[in-house]
């Protein structure tokens, strides 16, 4: 028996249980939005093809699920690249699907193709930073082409895929029997551990170590191996610290949690791991912010330091630090190893109260450093009050997603995080624009749980067309916009170095401007608050939170820069022997 591609798609998708699809029509993927009409699936419908990439991301790492973007060719090819490419270098699970120009029209260069060095070749684009990129040219194959997408996607280190469908294949009809031969193939692939000799080794190291220490990267995140970290922790008494996309990897109220490493680092953190004599790092690639441009002075002082690296991906094991010893192997297994020979070897575990009380001291040191800017009242607010109101309304199991400026860095910094996975910051790529739309795609995936948006004026106003697909599904997502009427961090860096905010504020007449994104939101349909006193800005957030709707609360906020202690090699291109980093810009 023969149906169309584009229908039997659709019931391999429900197959799979996929319950979300998002993303955009266009004339080359009505076929399969036709399909969806009477599917179990959803459609979620979007005003740009970014915010359908983004709400896909947002949704695979609250679901834990592999996410499927379908998208137009040409222009919604290219519109939706910004946020897969995000994805891919934060390592996230994601098929995309794009319609593409009629196969029987290569060559003639049809609508909205995209053929300037090669026919039928849209698919290229997107081949820097997907794991794999298919272009489909025969019906038959489209079946397999899904398994193998699927498959690669989720295998391995995670990351996007795309396959690149001509319009005229999704409405050929093919043999039922060659979707349903793929029933018969493993959905999830068994993941490589780690052996007891190997495990032996590490664990002996860590225990003959003076000063170890554990480096979470987001890997263990990813690896869902959260609960087997702290368990080798709370054995074996060893500090952790963490990579931005490692926060929440450890609950930030957990005694031997330091904080996260690199520019937006405290010295602390960066001194205790530069004195390590030994660290395991789990899942983490060594970034250049995390690691301050891996200047030796800062935060890593390898191979003074000794390195045991785990990862899933062999080729970030070396890549920026020798190490001694390199393991390929999925953390939630490795780490279930490592715990059965550490309590074989020392079945009581071992204190390490000193070095608790230390970290305690520590933290209670720099709370006391930023108190007087957390209990400000002055308007437009202190970014460290705006955060720690946030964190006080909140539930601990929420879910906060960030855009870049403070609600990125400031967040890493001094925003505690209490659960595995609930913190959604663009990461690798490190995108304004993302924290708004991955917001709703973590609400559609998390229902139950609070979800909110803290982003910048300059991320928001990006793609505030995020608010009718909010509006249109009742999404009840709340946005924080932190709002200091520029691209604030790089306002800060500019004035620091070159004297000037030219390009990097925004102005009407010479004064500092806004729009009123509360306004905005009412004119999508959406509640907006804007705050005019710093005492409005707490019973607001409490207010929408409570009215389970869609929120958006504007609050003006001072433009200062996030303290760091660590340091990020772009300073030296700006001015060569100083010592300077970001400043802050008032208005």
């Amino acid at each position: 028996m023969k149906q169309p591609v584009a229908h039997q798609f659709v019931r391999y998708l429900e197959n799979r249980g996929i319950q979300h699809i998002f993303g955009l029509c266009g004339h080359t993927n009505i076929a399969v939005l036709s399909a969806l009409e009477n599917s179990t699936i959803k459609f979620v419908n979007t005003r740009h093809e970014q915010i359908a990439a983004h709400m896909a991301d947002g949704y695979a790492r609250a679901k834990k699920q592999t996410s499927v973007v379908l998208t137009h060719l040409g222009p919604g090819l290219t519109n939706a690249a910004t946020g897969v490419a995000n994805a891919a270098l934060d390592s996230i699970p994601m098929v995309v699907i794009a319609g593409d120009v009629p196969s029987h029209f290569y060559g003639k260069h049809p609508h909205q193709e995209i053929n300037l060095h090669a026919d039928a070749s849209q698919y290229e684009i997107y081949r820097p930073f997907v794991k794999r990129a298919w272009r489909v040219d025969r019906p038959d194959l489209f079946p397999e082409i899904m398994e193998k997408a699927f498959q690669l996607a989720e295998s391995g280190r995670p990351g996007p895929v795309l396959v690149s469908v001509p319009m005229d294949i999704f409405s050929k009809e093919i043999d039922v029997a060659l979707f349903d031969r793929l029933k018969h193939h493993t959905k999830h692939l068994h993941k490589p551990s780690i052996d007891d000799e190997t495990a032996r080794q590490i664990i002996e190291k860590l225990i003959e170590a003076k000063h170890p220490l554990i480096y979470a990267g987001g890997g263990v995140i990813l690896a869902d191996a959260a609960s087997e970290l702290r368990e080798m922790v709370d054995h074996l008494s060893i500090p952790v610290a963490y990579t931005l996309m490692g926060k929440g990897a450890i609950s930030d109220d957990h005694p031997f949690a330091l904080g996260m490493t690199g520019f937006w680092g405290t010295k602390f953190v960066n001194d205790t791991c530069r004195n390590a004599d030994l660290i395991l790092a789990l899942g983490t690639r060594f970034s250049e912010a995390d690691c301050s441009s891996w200047e030796p002075e800062y935060t890593f002082h390898f191979p003074t330091t000794k390195l045991i690296h785990i990862d899933i991906d062999p080729n970030e094991i070396g890549r920026n630090y020798p190490a001694e010893i390199g393991v390929v192997a999925d953390l939630k297994q490795a780490l279930t190893v490592l715990n059965r020979v550490a309590k074989e070897i020392i079945p009581g575990g071992r204190q390490n109260e000193a070095f608790k009380r230390k970290i305690a001291e520590y933290k209670e040191e720099f709370r006391n450093k930023i108190r007087v800017h957390v209990e400000d009242h002055s308007y437009p607010m202190r970014p460290e009050r705006i955060l720690q109101e946030v964190r006080e309304v909140l539930p601990k199991d929420a879910y906060i997603t960030t855009d870049v400026g403070w609600n990125k860095n400031g967040v890493g910094q001094q925003f505690p995080v209490y659960e595995a996975g609930t913190i959604l910051t663009p990461g690798g790529y490190a995108t304004m624009g993302f924290g708004a739309p991955a917001a709703l795609g973590a609400k559609i995936a998390q229902p139950d749980k609070v979800v909110v948006s803290l982003v910048g004026d300059g991320g928001f106003g990006q793609n505030p067309s995020v608010l009718a697909t909010a509006a249109e599904e009742n999404i009840p997502v709340v946005w924080v916009v932190m709002n200091n009427f520029a691209y604030g961090t790089i306002a800060g860096l500019q004035k620091a170095h070159y004297g000037t905010t030219h390009g990097t504020v925004f102005q009407r007449d010479g004064e500092p401007y806004s729009p009123d994104f509360a306004a905005i939101a009412k004119a999508y349909g959406v509640e907006g608050v804007k705050i005019q006193s710093a005492e409005e800005f707490k019973p607001a957030l409490q207010r929408a939170i409570a009215s389970n709707q869609p929120f958006v609360i504007d609050v003006a906020m001072l433009n200062e820069p996030v303290p760091t202690a660590g340091h990020w090699n772009i300073m030296d291109i700006y001015s060569p022997h100083k010592k300077v980093h970001h400043v802050s810009v008032s208005h």
